[in-house]
C-alpha cells in the first residue's frame, strides 16, 4: 500500500491539475476514507500550500488561484538530459508497466520548467526523429523491478513467481547478481536455488517478487551483463552450429558478438596474444541458418563447418550464386 506521504503528494498533484475536487472523488482516487482526505488536506495547509474549501452541492477542495509550486531548478543541459532520457527509454521499451508513466513524468517536468527552457526543448523534440518504430516489448512491473533491485543491492534472496516462454509457471528463489537492460528488455541474472545453477530471467515475466531473509555472496567472475550475453549464446535453439574459423578474436567478434556466439579461446603459446590469427572454435545456437552464410562471407577468413550439414549446403548455394553474378559482370 502507498505510504501516507505518497498519498499526500498524490493529493497535491490532483489538486494542481485544476478545478474543484469533491471529497468523494479524492477519497476514491486515493483509496482512503473521507476523513482521511481531510487530514491530508490539513497536512498540505501546514506546509503552506493554500488549499481552499468550497462549500455547497458541488463543493470540495481546490488550490488557491495563481498558486504554483516553485520552479524545478534544472540547467538547460540537465533538463535536456532528463527529457531525452525519458523519450529514449520509451522508444527502447525500457519503461514500467505503466505505459503512460514516462509521458506524465515528462509533462510534470515541463510544467515547472522556466518558459525559455521549455520552448527550446519543444523545438528540439519537434526536430528529433528516429530511424525505427517504438518497441512493442512487454515491460516489467515497477514494484517487481524495485524489489529485485533492492535484493541485488543488499544481497538478499528473492522469491519470484515466473512464467517461462512456454507458459509454464513456477516459484523460485533467486540469488540475484544484477539487472541488465538488453535490446529493449530488462533481465535479472543470478543463481536459481531450485536447480543450483546460474540463470537469466526476463523481468516482464515475473508476476511477483518478495525479498527473503538471509544473505549471499556474489561469486567472483563475469559481471551481470556478460552473464546475460553468455546465457543468450548458450540458450537452446533449433540448430546447434559448430565452426572453426582462422583469425583473431577481434576479427571474429566483430561479426559474431558474445550475445550470438561462444568462442573457445585456447591458451596462446609463448609470444602469442589475442591479436594473433589462429584456428578458434565458435559455437552458436540459432532458430534459423539462412543469415549465417552472408556473415561467414563477410568475415573473409578461412572457416570449417563442423555441423550442421544444412549450413554447408546453404554456404555452397550462396557461393554458387555469387560466382554466377561475377561471371555475368
Amino acid at each position: 500500500m502507498p505510504r501516507p506521504t505518497a498519498r499526500v503528494l498524490t493529493l497535491l498533484e490532483l489538486l494542481q491539475s485544476g478545478g474543484t475536487r469533491t471529497v468523494a472523488e479524492l477519497a476514491d482516487r486515493l483509496g482512503v476514507e473521507g476523513r482521511t482526505v481531510r487530514r491530508y488536506v490539513d497536512q498540505l495547509i501546514d506546509l503552506d500550500v493554500p488549499v481552499e474549501s468550497v462549500r455547497g452541492r458541488y463543493g470540495g477542495y481546490r488550490l488557491a488561484p495563481g498558486y504554483r509550486l516553485p520552479p524545478l531548478m534544472l540547467s538547460d543541459d540537465e533538463a535536456l538530459a532528463v527529457l531525452l532520457g525519458l523519450v529514449a527509454g520509451r522508444r527502447a521499451g525500457l519503461t514500467t508497466t505503466e505505459h503512460t508513466a514516462s509521458e506524465t513524468a515528462s509533462a510534470k517536468i515541463r510544467r515547472v520548467l522556466p518558459e525559455h527552457i521549455a520552448r527550446r526543448l519543444d523545438t528540439l523534440l519537434e526536430a528529433l526523429a528516429f530511424t525505427d518504430q517504438p518497441g512493442e516489448f512487454d515491460t516489467p512491473d515497477a514494484e517487481v523491478l524495485l524489489t529485485v533491485a533492492d535484493a541485488v543491492r543488499h544481497r538478499r534472496p528473492v522469491s519470484i513467481r515466473y512464467t517461462d516462454r512456454d507458459g509454464r509457471r513456477s516459484e523460485r528463489t533467486l540469488h540475484a547478481y544484477g539487472i541488465v537492460a538488453h535490446s529493449g528488455r530488462w533481465y535479472v541474472t543470478g543463481r536459481d536455488d531450485q536447480i543450483g545453477e546460474d540463470r537469466t530471467f526476463r523481468l516482464d515475466r515475473i508476476a511477483d517478487a518478495r525479498t527473503l531473509t538471509g544473505s549471499f555472496e556474489t561469486p567472483v567472475g563475469p559481471g551481470p551483463a556478460q552473464r546475460v550475453l553468455s546465457a543468450f549464446a548458450t540458450a537452446e535453439y533449433r540448430h546447434e552450429v559448430t565452426l572453426r574459423i582462422h583469425g583473431t578474436v577481434g576479427q571474429i567478434r566483430a561479426h559474431l558478438p558474445a550475445s550470438v556466439a561462444s568462442l573457445e579461446e585456447h591458451a596462446p603459446v609463448a609470444g602469442e596474444d589475442r591479436a594473433t590469427e589462429r584456428w578458434l572454435r565458435v559455437e552458436l545456437r540459432v532458430e534459423r541458418l539462412d543469415w549465417l552464410p552472408p556473415v561467414l562471407a563477410s568475415l573473409d577468413r578461412p572457416f570449417v563447418i563442423e555441423r550442421p550439414d544444412e549450413l554447408r549446403d546453404l554456404v555452397t548455394v550462396l557461393a554458387d550464386r555469387l560466382t554466377s553474378y561475377a561471371r555475368q559482370a
